[in-house]
This record gives C-alpha cells, sequence and structure tokens, in this order.
C-alpha cells in the first residue's frame, strides 16, 4: 500500500488531472488505518477539492521533459481540464462539498417548537415564569 502525506502529486487509477494531497485522514483510534485522501487541483481558476479512498489514487507519474523543451521561468504550463461526463461528476461534488455558508444556513430547516405535554393524571402542571419583577 503506497503511504500519502501532504503535498505528494496523485491521479485517479481511473484517469484524470494531476492532483495534490492536502489531507491524509485516519482512523480516529489508528493512525495507521487511513480512511480518506483529500486532494486539491485546479481547473483555470477555480480550486477543486474532494475526498477520495485511498484505494482509488496512485502517485502522479515524474514528467520527463528533455532540457532543450524546458519550460522558461515566466511561463505557467496550460490548465489541465477533465473530459466531459467526469468533468461533469467532479463538478456535482466539488458543489457538494462547498456550499456557501449562506445556503447551508438557509437550507437548513428552521426547528418547529415542540407543543406543550399534557399533564399526567393527579399531577398539577406547573408553569416556571422567569425575568420578571424583582429580587
Amino acid at each position: 500500500m503506497t503511504v500519502f502525506k501532504s503535498g505528494d502529486l496523485v491521479v485517479l487509477k481511473s484517469g484524470g488531472p494531476t492532483m495534490t494531497v492536502d489531507t491524509v485522514n485516519t482512523d480516529i483510534f489508528d493512525d495507521d488505518k487511513i480512511t480518506g485522501v483529500l486532494c486539491v487541483w485546479f481547473v483555470g481558476d477555480k480550486l477543486q477539492r474532494v475526498r477520495f479512498d485511498h484505494g482509488a489514487i496512485k502517485p502522479a507519474p515524474l514528467e520527463q521533459t528533455p532540457p532543450d523543451e524546458a519550460s522558461p521561468a515566466g511561463k505557467t504550463a496550460p490548465p489541465q481540464s477533465a473530459p466531459g461526463e467526469y468533468q461533469a461528476v467532479l463538478d456535482d461534488m466539488v458543489d457538494a462539498m462547498n456550499l456557501p455558508a449562506e445556503a447551508s444556513a438557509a437550507a437548513a430547516s428552521p426547528r418547529k417548537p415542540k407543543p406543550a405535554r399534557a399533564a399526567k393524571a393527579g399531577v398539577a402542571a406547573s408553569t416556571v415564569v422567569t425575568g420578571i419583577g424583582s429580587p
């Protein structure tokens, strides 16, 4: 089994863009048991961030660039993009994980107050009033 650490470059075994390992999640009781690997990458200017099972990823192959074709220091590589259906699945996963705080709060249903319980037979119900009057 490959041991991943933050900063490692990885790819999905099924293909896709090169990603950077952000965090390796382990079991709360067993640090040797990996429960997931959080990976990040850019598509254009948009940061993508998804948690994968450690069995679904592998180390990214090292790119060997001949010295005469090395890119100039100021030049950046073009952004990688995933093809069609694969990109749609990734977008759905990212959207589900990165809901804005306002949307999360709006999506949460407000809790309704519970109705008062009826008093049991033979037991008088009492009412407590606080904040009225002075001590």
